[in-house]
C-alpha cells in the first residue's frame, strides 16, 4: 500500500507530503497518517519549523465525501477534533497551497500559522453546496482571520476565490507564481519566519467584530428573501454570529453542534445524491477509459440565432476556433453582432478584458457557404425547431463535412434517429441538446442515437467537459429527459387552472417548493408560441383530449405570447409579473366550453397532481431505459428545469416523499378526476412494482 504522507527533514524543517491521489482528500486513513507525521515533528527537538504540502498532487480537495453520514466520519481522529490539536503545536506551521484548498483542506490551512500559495490556486469553504457547514473551524477561524463580511461571502457563495484574492484579503500571507518553486518558497517563508524569531501565530480566541449592530439581522432578511428553505446558508450565518459572541473553544463547540444537525438534515443527503449523480453521469455502458477519442480542434455552427450563437460562445471561452454558418448576410451579422454584445456585457461586468473579448471574437469566423465548413471536427445544426428543415441540413452536411466529423442536432425534441437516417453516416451522428441561454446553462443532454458510435459519444462527453458542461447521456424519444417530463407536469397544470385554480396559485405551490418559476412564469418567459408549435408535431393529443393544453392554445392565438408580447399567462411591465384576470376569464369560458366544472382547487392538490406526475414520467423514461440511472434524471432537472437541487430532484424527492405515497396520490386521482383521471393519470410500472416489493430506493429496481 502506497504511504499516504510522505515524511522527511531538511535540517530544521519538517516537510510533510499529503499523497491521497487524486485530490488529497481527508479520508480518516489520511487524518490518522498526518496526527501522527505531526506528532512527530512537534515531538522532535531537532525539528522547529513544519511545512504542509500536496505531495505531486492539490494541497486537500477536502473531507472525504463517501464517508459523510458514516461512522468513519467520526472516527479518530476526527477532523474536528485533529485540527486544533495541530494548532497547539508550539512551531511554526507553513501550508503549500497548489491547487486547490477547499472545505476541510482549507480548514487545515487555517490552522497553520501561515500560508503559502501558488497564484493559480483556488481556496474555498463549499460547505454550503452539499447542504451543510464547515464543521473542523471555518465558520470560526475565517472571520478572525479576514473579517465577517468577506468570511461569510466565501461560505454562503460556496464558490472558491482565486490566491490573490485571498492574498488581498489577509487569507495567504505569501504568494509564488510558479508551481515548481512552491515547495522551496515556502521552505524558504519558513526559514525566514525562524530568523526572524517570529511566534508561532495563531487566530485569537476572543470573538470576531461584527461590521455592524444591526449587520445580522440583515444578512437574515436577505438570506430569506434569497434561499428560503434552505437550511445550511441559515446555519453558516448563526455559525458566524456566534463567532462574533463566543471566544474561540465555544464558538467550536457550537459550529460542531450545527454541522452534525447539517449531516443529518434531508437537504444534505439530497445535496449529497447530487454530487454522486454528477460523477455517476459519465459512467455509460460500452463507454471506459480504452474508448478512443476523435480529436476536436474545429467546431462548426449552423444556424446563428440566439441558441446558435450561444452554442459558438461555450466553444470560443474554451480556445476551440468556430465556423458560424447563416444563409443571409443580415442575419449572420446579427448574429455575430449579438455575440460580441454578450461578450461586452461580461467585459463591463469584470467578467473579461478587452483583450479577452477581441481574442475571442478572433476565433470565430461566419460564413454564408456550407463548403467553408469542410475541415470542421464537430458540427452542430442549431436551426428552426422542425424535423424536416432539420433533414435537409444534415442531407448537406452528409455531402460537405469530412469523413469522421461528429454530425450533432440541438434539437430539444425531435427524433434523432430520424435526423440520423438522411445520412450515409449515422455512426457519427449523436444529439447535444443545449438549454437557453446556451452560454450560460451547464446542462447538455447528449443524446445517443440506435446507430452513435461508442467513440462518438466518449468524444461529445469530452468535448462538454472542455466546455464546462455538465453532459447527461439520453436515448431516443420525444423530448428526450426534460422536455418528455415537462410534458405532464405542465399538463397538470394547465388543466388545474381550466378546473378552478389560477396560474398564480399554482406557481405559488410549486416555488413554494424550492423550484426557481413556476410552470407559467416559465412557459411566459420561453414563449407560449414556442410551446404551441412542438405541440403541434402531437396533434394526437389534442384529439385525444381537447383540453390537452388548451389555455396556451387559447392565449397562443390571441397574440399572448408571454414576456416578449407583454402579455401571457400573467401580464408585464418592464420585468415585473402582475396576475391578469383576464386570463381567469378566458380558463372560465374554456371550461365552460369543454364541460369541465370549476371548483376550488387546494394547495395539496396542485403539489400532489404535477409533481407525481413529474416524477411517473421520470419513472417510466427509466423503465424504457431513455434515462440511466434516476441520478440522471434529478440533473436534468435541477440543472435545466430550476427544480431545488436542496431537494435532491424529482425522483430523490419521490423517495424522500415515500414511493408508496406517490403510488397511493396518483392511484387517488385518477379515480377522484373520472374521464380524464382514466385518460391520463396512469401509474408508471416501474412505481407500482418497487411499492409492491416495499422498495423505499429507486435504486432497488
Amino acid at each position: 500500500m502506497t504511504p499516504l504522507i510522505d515524511y522527511h527533514r531538511d535540517q530544521e524543517l519538517a516537510l510533510i507530503g499529503l499523497a491521497n491521489a487524486p485530490v488529497n482528500a481527508l479520508g480518516h486513513a489520511l487524518r490518522q497518517a498526518l496526527a501522527e507525521a505531526c506528532s512527530t515533528a512537534a515531538n522532535d527537538p531537532h525539528v522547529r519549523a513544519i511545512v504542509l504540502y500536496g505531495l505531486d498532487l492539490p494541497f486537500s480537495a477536502g473531507a472525504d465525501i463517501s464517508e459523510f453520514g458514516s461512522p468513519l466520519t467520526w472516527q479518530t481522529p476526527s477532523l474536528p477534533d485533529l485540527l486544533p490539536e495541530l494548532a497547539q503545536i508550539d512551531k511554526p506551521l507553513v501550508a503549500a497551497i497548489d491547487g486547490v484548498a477547499l472545505g476541510g483542506g482549507l480548514e487545515l490551512a487555517l490552522v497553520c500559522s501561515h500560508r503559502v500559495a501558488v497564484t493559480s490556486a483556488r481556496l474555498g469553504l463549499p460547505e454550503v453546496t452539499l447542504g451543510v457547514i464547515p464543521g473542523a473551524g471555518g465558520t470560526q477561524r475565517l472571520p478572525r482571520l479576514i473579517g465577517v463580511e468577506a468570511a461569510l461571502d466565501m461560505m454562503l457563495g460556496g464558490q472558491p476565490i482565486s490566491a490573490q484574492r485571498g492574498h488581498e484579503l489577509g487569507l495567504i500571507d505569501c504568494l509564488v507564481e510558479q508551481r515548481h518553486a512552491l515547495l522551496e518558497s515556502a521552505c524558504g517563508f519558513a526559514r525566514q519566519l525562524l530568523a526572524d524569531q517570529s511566534p508561532a501565530r495563531r487566530h485569537r480566541p476572543a470573538p470576531a467584530q461584527a461590521p455592524s449592530a444591526d449587520f445580522f439581522q440583515a444578512q437574515q432578511a436577505q438570506l430569506t428573501a434569497r434561499k428560503p428553505g434552505q437550511l445550511a446558508p441559515q446555519m453558516v450565518l448563526d455559525a458566524v454570529r456566534a463567532a462574533c459572541e463566543l471566544n474561540l473553544s465555544e464558538g467550536l463547540a457550537y459550529e460542531q453542534a450545527l454541522f452534525r444537525k447539517a449531516l443529518q438534515s434531508p437537504q444534505a443527503l439530497a445535496l449529497r445524491h447530487q454530487f454522486f449523480a454528477k460523477n455517476e453521469a459519465l459512467k455509460i455502458p460500452g463507454i471506459d477509459r480504452s474508448t478512443p477519442l476523435r480529436p476536436i480542434n474545429r467546431v462548426a455552427v449552423v444556424g446563428a440565432g440566439t441558441m446558435g450563437g450561444g452554442i459558438a460562445m461555450n466553444f470560443v471561452n474554451a480556445g476551440i476556433a468556430v465556423t458560424l454558418l447563416e444563409l443571409s448576410p443580415q442575419a449572420l451579422d446579427r448574429g455575430l453582432a449579438q455575440i460580441r454584445k454578450n461578450y461586452e456585457s461580461s467585459r463591463q461586468r469584470g467578467k473579461i478584458t478587452e483583450a479577452q473579448l477581441e481574442q475571442r471574437m478572433a476565433l470565430l469566423h461566419g460564413t454564408l457557404d456550407y463548403a467553408d465548413l469542410a475541415d470542421a471536427d464537430l458540427v452542430i445544426e442549431a436551426v428552426f425547431e422542425n424535423l424536416e428543415v432539420k433533414q435537409q441540413v444534415f442531407r448537406t452536411l452528409d455531402e460537405v463535412c469530412k469523413p469522421g466529423a461528429i454530425l450533432a442536432s440541438n434539437t430539444s425534441t425531435l427524433d434523432v434517429d430520424q435526423i440520423a437516417a438522411v445520412t450515409r453516416r449515422p455512426q457519427d451522428v449523436v444529439g447535444l441538446h443545449f438549454f437557453s441561454p446556451a452560454n450560460v446553462m451547464r446542462l447538455l443532454e447528449v443524446v445517443r442515437g440506435a446507430a452513435t458510435a461508442a467513440d462518438v459519444l466518449a468524444t461529445t462527453l469530452n468535448i462538454a467537459k472542455r466546455i464546462d458542461k455538465l453532459p447527461v447521456v439520453s436515448g431516443v424519444c420525444f423530448g428526450f429527459i426534460g422536455n418528455r417530463m415537462l410534458e405532464p407536469y405542465a399538463r397538470e397544470a394547465h388543466r388545474l387552472v381550466l378546473e378552478g385554480a389560477t396560474p398564480a396559485q399554482v406557481d405559488g405551490v410549486l416555488t413554494g417548493i424550492g423550484l426557481a418559476m413556476g410552470v407559467f412564469a416559465m412557459y411566459d418567459l420561453a414563449g407560449i408560441d414556442i410551446g404551441y408549435q412542438v405541440r403541434q408535431a402531437r396533434s394526437e393529443y389534442i384529439a385525444h383530449d381537447p383540453s390537452y393544453f388548451r389555455l396556451a392554445d387559447e392565449l397562443c392565438s390571441l397574440g399572448r405570447h408571454g414576456q416578449k408580447s407583454g402579455r401571457g399567462f400573467y401580464r408585464y411591465e418592464g420585468r415585473e409579473r402582475l396576475d391578469d384576470p383576464e386570463v381567469v376569464e378566458i380558463a372560465e369560458r374554456l371550461a365552460a366550453e369543454l364541460g369541465i366544472e370549476r371548483r376550488s382547487i387546494s394547495d395539496q392538490e396542485i403539489h400532489d397532481r404535477c409533481l407525481f406526475m413529474l416524477i411517473n414520467e421520470g419513472l417510466q423514461l427509466l423503465d424504457e431505459g431513455i434515462a440511466l440511472r434516476s441520478g440522471d434524471v434529478d440533473l436534468v432537472w435541477t440543472n435545466g428545469y430550476g427544480f431545488p437541487a436542496w431537494r435532491g430532484g424529482p425522483l430523490h424527492y419521490a423517495e424522500h416523499l415515500g414511493l408508496n405515497a406517490v403510488l397511493a396520490g396518483i392511484e387517488h386521482y385518477r379515480e377522484a378526476l373520472g374521464a380524464y383521471g382514466q385518460m391520463w393519470l396512469q401509474s408508471a410500472p416501474l412505481l407500482e412494482r418497487l411499492v409492491a416489493r416495499q422498495h423505499t430506493l429507486i435504486a432497488q429496481r
